[in-house]
């Protein structure tokens, strides 16, 4: 048997090539959408992919099941289960509709389908067995049911994708599933799970790429509840303080679930000149993304200019400050080169932003402006509309500035009814560090907000002596 593992540090998502080596034939699981890296690991192998499918429709990635299909020919497998408000939409009339216990066999190898709600209520996870050893499964892909070290929170349909109290339910449903699914799984049994630290599915996930049943049995924060049969315990531990959701995700869930558009082969990037590109922004017909790190930007970028920094977090961030359902020009990135420019082209779109056209290499012969900064010591002294933490709440509540606001960058753009009239005085930004301020100041900038940033953020400002922080 052939399993791979597949992970974007980007997304902290992981997604699984599974393969019979004697008949060379395999399955993806949990694909996005640039799929390349799947193509070439099958080649490589000598297998043939013919079967895609997904434990449940996501929220935090635009899913590249029906793109892995579109390419290869493999047969779609995606939930049944989860009742009328979680079918998956007509763009998956061909695909097999897997209740629980459906089992999909590739020679020797039998994924077989088991209905894990809680995070969601479609979600499946899947038993590997591999035939060629034994007739017992040895695996189990968790999805977003059972991280390393946490569980998948239940309270994301609430937070992002328009549930009124959906979470208490789905916390007594993950209860239900680790009492009546996991928990009679042998201790043997391997845990690989979609996503890993950094990823905000869930409170505090591990690093580590895999688990055990027994390993999570024994040691998980959520053990003593199962072990105790303390239901109401489970529920208040798994939903306090859990971080807060994207706004983009509840873009996620709704094209997931009806079904992203097919990408096709990418058309290749057009490398700007200076002049051009200086046309094309002065009628308004691109953007440019900055991809530089903020102090590289507070030194001079164009005005307007989404600051995404780096290929490292561009789907992450990016999904902060660009909303393809909103906004259609398309995007020119800054980068060092065509190869530089492809990757993060290809990051973006495992968010849903398909708008990458081109690239620069150089700012050189543009307009430049400053993004005002402020610094901690004279942070007193300016006049605001706001002073605005764009951390996450569970950030803030450990500590922050006196007298700031807290919104998440990820929400900024989705919530600003809960920022001021523009023109009624900065909005002045921080975070921990300074880049997530200044992403989100870009974004806010392109909005028409006056926007200061505080320079060295946060942890400047504990820096000066007799700042102290105000902890919730």
């Amino acid at each position: 048997m052939l399993l791979e593992r597949i992970y974007d540090e980007d997304l902290a998502q992981a997604s699984y090539l599974i393969g019979c080596q004697a008949r060379g034939r395999a399955v993806v699981v949990d694909a996005r959408r640039d799929i390349d890296v799947y193509l070439d690991l099958a080649a490589a192998n000598g297998m043939t992919i013919t079967a895609v499918t997904e434990t449940h429709i996501h929220a935090d990635y635009l899913s590249g099941t029906r793109e892995l299909a579109d390419r290869t020919g493999a047969q779609v497998h995606v939930s049944d289960e989860g009742g009328p408000d979680w079918i998956y939409g007509p763009d998956f009339d061909g695909a097999v509709r897997m209740k629980h216990g459906h089992r999909i066999e590739l020679g020797n190898i039998t994924v077989e389908a088991v209905h894990t709600p809680g995070h969601t209520p479609e979600h499946l996870s899947f038993l590997v067995t591999d035939g060629a050893q034994t007739d017992e499964p040895g695996f189990l892909l968790t999805g977003d049911f059972v991280f390393v070290g946490d569980l998948g929170r239940p309270d994301l349909l609430d937070e992002a994708a328009g549930g009124v109290d959906t979470r208490f339910q789905g916390a007594k449903d993950l209860f239900a599933s680790l009492r009546d699914r996991f928990l009679t799984l042998p201790d043997y049994v391997q845990v690989l799970p979609a996503h890993g630290s950094g990823s905000a599915c869930g409170r505090s996930l591990g690093s580590i790429p895999s688990s055990t049943v027994g390993y999570e049995r024994n040691f998980s924060w959520w053990a003593p509840y199962l072990a105790a049969d303390d239901e109401q315990g489970f529920v208040d531990e798994l939903l306090r303080g859990q971080p807060d959701a994207h706004a983009y995700f509840g873009r996620m869930k709704m094209q997931n679930r009806i079904g992203p558009a097919i990408l096709g082969e990418a058309p290749e990037l057009v490398e700007y000149a200076a002049d051009r590109l200086a046309a094309e922004l002065a009628a308004e017909r691109a953007i440019l993304v900055d991809t530089r790190h903020h102090h590289d930007v507070h030194e001079g970028t164009v005005p307007r200019s989404l600051n995404i920094p780096g290929i490292a977090k561009a789907a992450s961030y990016g999904a902060w400050v660009y909303d393809p359902e909103t906004e259609q020009r398309p995007l020119v990135l800054l980068s060092g080169s065509r190869t530089e420019a492809e990757i993060m082209r290809d990051h973006l779109v495992r968010v849903g932003i398909d708008t990458v056209r081109g690239f620069i290499t150089s700012l050189d012969g543009l307009e430049l402006v400053r993004p005002p900064l402020v610094r901690p010591e004279q942070l007193d002294d300016i006049e605001r509309a706001m002073l605005l933490d764009v951390r996450n709440k569970t950030e803030y509540a450990a500590g922050h500035l006196p007298g700031a606001a807290q919104l998440s960058g990820g929400r900024v753009l989705w919530q600003r009814d809960r920022l001021p009239e523009r023109g009624t005085g900065p909005i002045v930004t921080y975070c921990q560090s300074g880049v997530r301020g200044s992403v989100t100041a870009s974004a806010l900038r392109r909005e028409g907000y006056d926007v200061v940033e505080l320079d060295g953020s946060y942890l400047g400002w504990v820096a000066v002596p007799g700042n102290d922080p105000v902890v919730a």
